[in-house]
């Protein structure tokens, strides 16, 4: 029999006992595997009896992996008999052991989350109607014309906004160069605001050839702390000088970049293209909302060792990752503009929310009792071949064959939870912001 004692929200400490016959059993089969490592004067290596050498040694000296496996399944008997689900693995300790009384054990068990579904049928979701709109679509032809741009050198003027410029810099302060703050030849469109505020401004009228001291002072929120707030030079020496020019948007624009012949018919398509994206970005808007909605209606509790623990395996993943590029977490943090501190509240909030999410859809999924359908099998394995990128009909088709799909049950069952919530999901209209709108 065990007993189990609620400790706090989501954590109990689970007593149970191994048998004296059971405990035993343990201790003598360690002492056959291990009893050789133990010198006893008198005796045979291997052939000192179990009772001496724990006299010799300790009580725990026969505590192996034998015990451990014993313990770990009475400790399973008894969270079936509890009917109790760990989230982590148990912390044990031994509360008392003898050979005629067996061995009892104090086991503390983090629980699955608990979760009280809240409503997720009929919920309603506000969803903005977008149109296509005439800036829309003259902002796709403005990306084209930038892409059938060419490069003109500039040899006869200074430096514009606009230009493209390819200069040396090297940055100093407080008299001395910094790292990082140097580079040969660099390529920049002035006026993209790539570097710090006033650098490409003080760089306009400049010639091919000439140098000049460009006087900034970084912002006091800036990644690299030592430089945060300070007054730095930057020696600068400009190279080269180019400018985009654009193609004419006109109907030899059109019949030259497309299958269309006139501009009017390239605007058209991008129109149709545009609206067809725009549903697209819809519907997945409509259903991270929806799945939102069910999340935040329903209550889960979460003991804080779960989050920990799920949040210190992504960051353990994440550092090795970064062991490939010679980075830490203090570096990247760094990198990212934060430090380590924050990397941390942000990867556990990231992993309460993540738990949460699946704590909801398994409790979706018990209540309704879902299976997954064909249509949910095609979805999961289309959004798959998305990601993998290079797959054809024929190999989707073959991915969804009897023998090859039930690697995609997990996913085929999530995609059956959000299918029943957008089905019973009612959209309710929000206006779009004035600037969306048609003219």
């Amino acid at each position: 029999m065990s007993e189990l004692t609620t400790i706090e929200n989501g954590k109990v400490k689970l007593t149970f006992k191994l048998s004296a016959e059971e405990y035993v059993k343990a201790l003598n089969a360690a002492y056959r595997r291990i009893g050789a490592r133990y010198a006893m004067p008198g005796f045979r290596n291997g052939k000192a009896p179990r009772k001496m050498i724990e006299k010799q040694y300790g009580d725990a000296a026969f505590w192996d992996k034998e015990l451990d496996m014993a313990v770990e399944k009475a400790c399973a008997d008894a969270v079936a008999e509890q009917k109790i689900l760990p989230a982590l693995a148990p912390e044990y300790s031994i509360v008392s052991y003898s050979e005629t009384d067996g061995c009892v054990v104090d086991a503390v068990l983090v629980l699955e989350p608990t979760c009280e579904l809240g409503e997720y049928k009929g919920i309603e979701v506000p969803m903005q109607e977008y149109n296509v709109t005439d800036e829309m679509v003259a902002a796709e032809l403005d990306k084209r014309r930038h892409d059938q741009a060419r490069m003109v050198s500039v040899e006869d003027r200074p430096l514009q906004l606009g230009d493209t410029a390819v200069f040396d810099f090297a940055g100093f302060c407080d008299g001395e160069q910094f790292e990082g703050g140097t580079a040969e030849k660099y390529s920049m469109v002035i006026g993209s605001h790539q570097f710090i505020p006033g650098f490409e401004e003080q760089m306009v009228g400049m010639n091919i050839g000439e140098e000049r001291d460009v006087n900034v002072t970084f912002p006091e929120k800036y990644q690299a702390e030592h430089l945060a707030g300070k007054p730095a030079v930057f020696k600068v020496k400009l190279h080269e000088l180019s400018y985009e020019e654009l193609p004419e948007l006109d109907d030899e624009f059109a019949s030259e970049t497309s299958e269309f012949e006139t501009l009017d018919e390239l605007k058209a398509d991008i129109r149709r293209e545009l609206g067809v994206q725009l549903e697209k970005d819809r519907e997945i808007a409509f259903e991270s909302a929806a799945l939102q909605k069910v999340i935040d209606n329903a209550k889960v509790e979460i003991h804080p060792d779960l989050v920990s623990a799920e949040a210190h395996a992504e960051l353990h993943d994440l550092e090795h990752q970064l062991q490939a590029y010679g980075m830490n977490l203090d570096n990247y943090a760094e990198y990212m503009g934060t430090n380590a501190e924050e990397l941390h509240e942000r990867y556990h909030k990231m992993a309460g929310d993540q738990i949460k999410a699946r704590t909801v859809i398994q409790a979706v999924i018990d209540a309704e009792k879902i299976e997954p359908a064909d249509v949910d099998f095609e979805a999961a394995v289309k959004a798959h071949a998305e990601r993998a990128k290079g797959w054809d009909a024929e190999k989707i088709a073959n991915e969804l064959l009897p023998e090859n799909r039930m690697k995609y049950a997990q996913s085929a069952l999530y995609e059956a939870v959000v299918r029943l919530i957008k089905e019973n999901a009612v959209i309710t209209k929000v206006e779009a912001p004035a600037e969306n709108e048609e003219k």
